[in-house]
């Protein structure tokens, strides 16, 4: 009983954290490119609607870029998997006397002891699946990603993106006063970036504080440089927009 609840527990850590990486990774990329447009247009001295134009385009193009990308990524790596998959299966059907001297061979750096190789031998070919399984992970060094739906990342990629990459927006889009806009854009941004930060640690086990830090930092490194370029950007080129 209480080995089934260990692996209950693992599995329920594992399904918790599979679509954590793209939300951070999509939440991340989203606060910090949307509030380093606003942050360069506000460098500039631009209007209000200006900002949120230009906030908005950047939102949906990277959105839609950064979902496609992870889509991308995964299906390309889950189609690699199953012609690596292929092929092995096809090597143990045609030459199975080779695939067993590979497997010896793994056993042997294991150090396992030569009168017990025989009987792991037999009990790893017995099974085709068994054998292919461990001739990806041992020989190939390839740990497959199961029932991953390369779809189902991409959207939680795109959705993370867009919504959190929406928060700096928030004060332009309704209307907050011209001059204290871009001040609640900043607590904003910051409070988002913090928070996700900290969101990594329910899979990582790290320090909330560290973690919503770093983000944070990166964050305000971003802007700032958004911001200088956006003023040097007006005082060279005289925005006035």
């Amino acid at each position: 009983m209480h080995e089934h609840n260990i692996h209950s527990e693992h599995l329920h850590e594992r399904e918790r954290g599979k679509y954590l990486g793209d939300l951070v990774y999509g939440a991340n990329d989203g606060i910090i490119t949307t509030f380093a447009v606003v942050s360069g247009a506000a460098g500039a001295a631009l209007s209000p609607g200006i900002i949120i134009a230009l906030g908005l385009a950047n939102l949906i193009a990277d959105g839609i870029s950064m979902g496609l990308s992870n889509y991308l990524a995964l299906k390309s790596r889950l189609d690699y998997q199953r012609q690596e998959r292929i092929r092995e299966e096809h090597e143990i059907e045609k030459f199975p006397d080779m695939e067993r001297t590979e497997v010896v061979e793994i056993l042997k750096s294991w150090h396992i002891p030569e009168g017990s190789q025989s009987a792991v031998l037999a009990a790893i070919t017995s099974d085709k699946k068994r054998w292919v399984d461990f001739m990806m992970k041992e020989e190939l060094n390839i740990i497959e990603d199961g029932d991953d739906s390369p779809i189902a990342h991409g959207l939680m990629t795109f959705l993370a993106f867009i919504g959190a990459g929406f928060l700096p927006l928030t004060p332009f889009v309704f209307g907050a006063p011209t001059g204290s806009a871009f001040s609640i854009s900043i607590i904003a941004t910051a409070v988002s970036l913090f928070a996700v930060g900290a969101l990594r640690t329910l899979v990582t086990g790290a320090g909330f504080m560290r973690s919503g830090l770093q983000m944070l930092g990166v964050g305000i490194l971003a802007a700032s440089a958004a911001f200088v370029v956006g003023g040097v950007v007006k005082n060279i080129f005289g925005v006035q927009l």
